[in-house]
């Protein structure tokens, strides 16, 4: 039978599929509607299935807050192209109403819910059908606390959601608190927070780069005694570079090297285990002052930081939690 325009239009309005795509269900159904929608979800679990191996690497990044609950939701694609398409934008704001209205725990929780009948995971799978791109929920982060804020930078690609332990906070501090999570991209909210492990590593880290330095400084400063310029010879590419350039003797090297040998081994051998420590407690105290939330320096007023920013707006006020996406490298 003849497929007539009004039944494309109203299939294509159902499923927003192409016209040639809703115009070859229909002819396959015989004009039947819903067995020409179920072809085309079919086609797109297909599109889906090929695109598997493929990386979702754009996308679109949204979030939202209603007081004591803020949600990010992240729908991944292929290409900025199809990320910045109103119709796939306005997917992933229907998912995070979702999110905000469900309040699922996890992002297996948030694909078994529905909109218009139909699971979130199976309406991904269908706009991937659409487009012909991979698409999946790269993202699902939620915050609940006595207040909460939630912060969208420009482009969709990065958003930030922040939780405090008051109440009825000032939407311009808390969006400023958010604007802050997004820009120095915090490891924790404070220093107690912030994992053991991690604190371990930059510990340790700090500590070899404090005896590397200390070694370094003592090689240095042997090298220039002998009459050795120390830039000359700080690594065997410069030593063989300098050595065809004529800047320096065979000899010379040789003996550049002896010194850095035995001055590194002795040096090594005797740095003041008290000396290191502090100097690696001050890089870790850099660390927090860098990395931690409460402690970073508020990026609008560098003379105080974010705990401090936050206490003289209102006595003991805290963030008690906070949550990053980004979909660009940072």
């Amino acid at each position: 039978m003849a497929v007539t325009m009004a039944e494309i239009t109203k299939l294509r309005h159902l499923t927003s599929a192409g016209l040639m795509d809703c115009k070859k269900a229909l002819a396959e159904t015989n004009g039947d509607i819903d067995a020409a929608v179920e072809i085309l979800r079919k086609k797109g679990q297909a599109v889906a299935a090929k695109r598997e191996d493929r990386e979702a690497s754009e996308g679109c990044s949204l979030s939202a807050s209603d007081g004591t609950f803020a949600a990010i939701v992240a729908l991944k694609c292929e290409t900025d192209f199809v990320a910045k398409n109103a119709g796939f934008v306005e997917t992933t704001r229907k998912i995070l109403n979702v999110a905000m209205e469900c309040r699922p725990n996890n992002i297996e929780e948030l694909k078994a819910l529905t909109i218009d009948g139909q699971t979130i995971q199976d309406l991904v799978v269908e706009e991937s059908g659409k487009t012909g791109e991979k698409m999946e929920i790269g993202a699902y982060e939620w915050v609940k606390a006595e207040s909460t804020t939630a912060y969208d930078h420009l482009g969709n690609k990065l958003s930030t959601i922040v939780g405090f332990n008051q109440a009825d906070v000032d939407y311009q501090l808390g969006r400023d608190v958010a604007m802050q999570v997004a820009s120095m991209n915090p490891v924790a909210v404070s220093i107690e927070s912030v994992p053991a492990s991690v604190v371990d590593t930059e510990y340790k880290v700090a500590v070899d780069k404090t005896k590397e330095e200390q070694v370094k400084k003592a090689v240095e400063a042997a090298l220039k005694k002998a009459g050795i310029n120390p830039n000359l010879v700080d690594s065997e590419a410069h030593i063989e570079s300098n050595i065809a350039k004529g800047w320096l003797t065979v000899e010379e090297a040789d003996k550049a090297r002896a010194i850095a040998k035995e001055t590194a081994e002795q040096k090594a051998a005797n740095l003041p285990a008290q000396m290191i420590e502090n100097i690696a407690k001050g890089r870790v105290n850099k660390f927090y002052k860098e990395s931690v939330l409460m402690e970073q320096e508020f990026i609008k007023d560098a003379t105080v930081t974010i705990g401090q920013y936050l206490d003289k707006s209102s006595k003991g006020l805290v963030v008690v939690d906070f949550k990053r996406v980004n979909l660009n490298q940072d």
